[in-house]
């Protein structure tokens, strides 16, 4: 059996710069521990979506991601935000 190596992938997502969420960083196997430190070192939450990450790593670093991935981002963004307390969900 082969070990299946981590994947990470990193999005930023400006509104006042980007027109979609773009891919920030991304690695695999140690790299993708590192990417993974450094968001738990700067409080940054984790979400994980392996099919989601499958999708994304065939992307360019800077690229923005494809309109067929926007809902599952959204998913992700709107984690992100309740996490952050932003924008806490309507009671």
């Amino acid at each position: 059996m082969t070990e299946k190596r981590k994947k990470a992938i990193a999005l930023r997502y400006d509104q006042k710069k980007d027109a979609a969420p773009v891919i920030l960083a991304k690695g695999v196997g140690i790299l993708a521990e590192k990417i993974l430190a450094l968001a738990r070192e700067h409080k940054i939450p984790i979400h994980q979506d392996e099919d989601l990450v499958e999708i994304l790593s065939g992307l360019k670093l800077h690229q923005e991601i494809p309109p067929e991935a926007y809902l599952l981002v959204a998913e992700i963004l709107a984690f992100v935000y309740r996490s952050n307390d932003k924008y806490p969900l309507p009671k």
